[in-house]
């Protein structure tokens, strides 16, 4: 049986971080995939004009191949350079819902984030990402500093 442990990447140093935590746990482990996943933040509560509407499909699609082409694919290369199992996804939704969404999606049994750093207004009024996953992801959550 292979474990999957999935990466959430922010862009941040923190990421680098979660990317050398799961490296070393995925090589006490023998048969290991690494999912490296980056979540585009995006709200249901936002309001757009219709011509925003009308140009949001090309704008999402122009997001994913970013930050495929600037934190994914870079990031997969280099652990399959280092001999690991690594694919990678990137998808817009919230944060916490659509990392735990995929992680059960892909048979993950644990998802390794960096430690966020929202300011404190917008922690306080809408809590963290990282916060929200540890509370009500379906399998284990390691947070690394």
């Amino acid at each position: 049986m292979t474990t999957k442990i999935v990466i959430g990447l922010d862009g941040t140093e923190t990421g680098e971080h979660a990317i050398a935590f799961a490296k070393d746990l995925a090589g006490r482990i023998d048969a290991c995939e690494l999912l490296v996943v980056y979540v585009i933040e995006w709200s249901p509560f936002t309001f757009q004009t219709p011509e925003e509407n009308a140009q949001r499909h090309k704008r999402r699609e122009e997001e994913i191949e970013l930050a495929t082409a600037r934190i994914i694919t870079p990031t997969v290369e280099a652990l399959t350079a280092a001999g690991f199992t690594a694919h990678g996804i990137v998808r817009h939704g919230d944060v916490a819902e659509t990392l735990n969404a995929i992680t059960i999606e892909n048979g993950g049994t644990q998802i390794v984030v960096g430690r966020s750093s929202a300011d404190g207004f917008k922690k306080r009024l809408f809590g963290s990402s990282t916060q929200n996953l540890v509370m009500h992801a379906d399998v284990p959550v390691t947070v690394v500093n």
